[in-house]
């Protein structure tokens, strides 16, 4: 399950202040380890004569001013530091760039953690993150490319390029996979767009690598578009600000509105927390996207809103309904809906999801008679839980199912009443029995359980 994107801008913030846990120390050290162990044997075979003491400075400097514009995306967030790095490769001798890199973002770092905004141990990333810069090094040392660009040498710079992203591709895998339990998947989505930037910002970089040929420090020509881009970088983080904010906003309203519902009937609330624990179970059998994962928790955690408008002695009868007060009772899901879209925004959508969380995968169901993938798939899981948690609850006219009679009926009514793929996704997760989705064992009437 991949995270919402102001969910993982917001932990990827909050995760510098912290500690590393143990796991994830001993997969940044092993990594960090690795890059000495590479980069030390690369400036001991490699030509590292001729190093200019003023270029070095500069380039890791300004390298180093580079790492301050931080573009935030996804759990992490990328630099445009692909200006000065790759007129570095000609500049300087390539066996000594990755510990050059290295150096750069120690600088860059070192006054944030000294200003308390990153946690010491994170310091140890300055030796894993430069893993981009080993392969580049490695093939600029082996073709013994000069210090003059040619587009004439276009193979070995693409392939130069393509072991910048291995480098990278391997570090957050060791890193991520092993210290966090991050699919390889989640990762790609992230680098992608790091690779991205790196990609459309390479033949700026090239472009300063040959003023540099022509005009010593022709490379620092370069920085005023990284002014430009620090601007844009500013106006992203004011916009990704505003967005965790406004997430927030939404997220404390569905909270409420659930307190709500918990307060107005007892059942009802506790039925509800109920099915948002099983339907993010099953959410994540299913692997759904992030935006769809955040759909399922409120739309579960909101599906019997529209009950707080029907009358309690519907509500709360104890024996068989009416045609008419069928007819009352099964408004909920509209009224329902009415009531989130005055909210509007991410519990506009949520709404959508309430108004269908009844309807039936054969077509059978209400309000408005959907079928199959007319039905939003978190309609359709809420609905599944939903199921699963009323049946496994005792009623005034019958004893909670055992499990194993409900799970038959998730199996049986796959299909029609359910969503196969879902249906089938709710009997895996429930193959164990667990307290997942399964209600206190009070005494509920028919409607309150519909």
């Amino acid at each position: 399950m991949v995270p919402s994107f102001d969910e993982t801008e917001e932990a990827a913030r909050a995760r510098r202040l912290e500690p590393m846990t143990r796991r994830e120390l001993a997969a940044q050290a092993c990594v960090a380890a690795l890059f000495v162990i590479v980069a030390g044997v690369l400036l001991i075979f490699g030509d590292h004569e001729g190093v200019d003491p003023l270029d070095l400075v500069l380039l890791v400097g300004a390298t180093a001013l580079l790492g301050r514009l931080e573009f935030e995306i996804g759990g992490g967030f990328t630099v445009p530091t692909q200006l000065l790095f790759v007129p570095m490769l000609f500049v300087l001798p390539p066996a000594i760039v990755p510990l050059a890199v290295a150096a750069a973002m120690a600088l860059d770092r070192l006054p944030a953690m000294l200003a308390g905004n990153w946690h010491p141990q994170r310091l140890l990333n300055v030796l894993c993150d430069p893993w981009f810069a080993v392969g580049p090094a490695v093939v600029f040392t082996l073709f013994d490319v000069g210090p003059a660009p040619s587009l004439g040498d276009w193979p070995i710079y693409l392939l130069a390029l393509a072991s910048q992203f291995a480098g990278d591709l391997a570090s957050s895998l060791a890193r991520y996979s092993v210290g966090h339990g991050v699919a390889a998947h989640s990762q790609l989505l992230v680098l992608r767009e790091i690779w991205l930037v790196d990609v459309l910002l390479s033949p700026v970089g090239l472009l300063a690598a040959y003023a540099t040929f022509l005009q010593p420090r022709g490379y620092l020509l370069a920085l005023p578009l990284a002014a430009l881009l620090a601007v844009f970088a500013r106006e992203r983080r004011e916009r990704i600000n505003n967005a965790i904010e406004l997430s927030g906003a939404y997220r404390g309203t569905a909270l409420l509105l659930g307190d709500m519902l918990a307060t107005d009937d007892e059942y009802t609330g506790v039925h509800s927390q109920g099915v948002v624990s099983l339907a993010l179970v099953i959410a994540d059998e299913l692997h759904v996207h992030d935006n769809e994962r955040r759909l399922v928790e409120f739309g579960a955690l909101l599906h019997d809103i529209g009950k707080i408008t029907t009358p309690k002695e519907i509500l709360n009868k104890p024996g068989a309904l009416s045609d008419k007060e069928w007819v009352l009772m099964r408004e909920h899901t509209i009224v329902g809906q009415r009531l989130l879209d005055r909210v509007g925004g991410t519990l506009h959508d949520v709404g959508l999801i309430v108004r269908s969380s009844h309807e039936h995968y054969d077509g059978s169901g209400y309000p408005d008679g959907l079928r199959g993938e007319q039905i939003p798939l978190a309609a359709r899981i809420v609905s599944v839980a939903d199921a699963y948690n009323a049946m496994t609850t005792r009623r005034t006219y019958r004893d909670a199912l055992p499990h194993a009679v409900a799970i038959a009926e998730l199996r049986d009514h796959a299909g029609t009443q359910f969503d196969p793929a879902v249906s089938a996704a709710a009997v895996r997760a429930l193959a164990t029995p667990s307290d997942v989705g399964v209600p206190a064992q009070g005494v509920v009437s028919q409607a309150a359980a519909r």
